[in-house]
């Protein structure tokens, strides 16, 4: 019997019902990363940045402020949208559980390459981008 068969009647919980499942969508956390990185923004700001339609970005935006993780004013006739930090929190205090096992591993990559010179271990800048679709490649005749 397909899977579909067995999962028709599972609740799904809606997007907007809290934090973690607005976040779970990776373009809202790149809008919540361009917002964190580049501060109040206006709706169109973030459409060019994206590279995503309006209404999908409105959308998106929609979404984040019904669970109170970005709030918006008026300027003009634009929207400009900021982030609502705080409203991450209970992705912070549940994150924070499992801190312990990314602490242990950044500080055995910095000993091994502080022990091997020539090792560059500067932080890189954060992307918000996404890879572009790979195309297959044609095999050779």
């Amino acid at each position: 019997m397909p899977i579909w068969v067995y999962n028709s009647h599972v609740a799904r919980s809606p997007t907007t019902a809290d934090v973690f499942n607005a976040v779970a969508e990776t373009r809202r956390r790149d809008i919540l990363g361009l917002l964190a990185q580049r501060g109040a923004q206006p709706v169109g700001a973030l459409v060019a940045d994206l590279k995503l339609p309006q209404p999908a970005v409105s959308k998106h935006l929609a979404v984040l402020r019904r669970v109170g993780l970005v709030g918006v004013s008026r300027l003009g006739r634009q929207r400009v949208y900021r982030l609502n930090a705080e409203g991450l929190k209970p992705v912070h205090d549940w994150s924070s559980a499992f801190e312990q096992f990314w602490t242990h591993q950044l500080l055995r990559i910095k000993e091994r390459a502080e022990r091997e010179p020539g090792i560059d271990v500067s932080p890189a800048p954060p992307t918000f981008s996404h890879p572009s679709p790979q195309t297959p490649e044609t095999p050779p005749c």
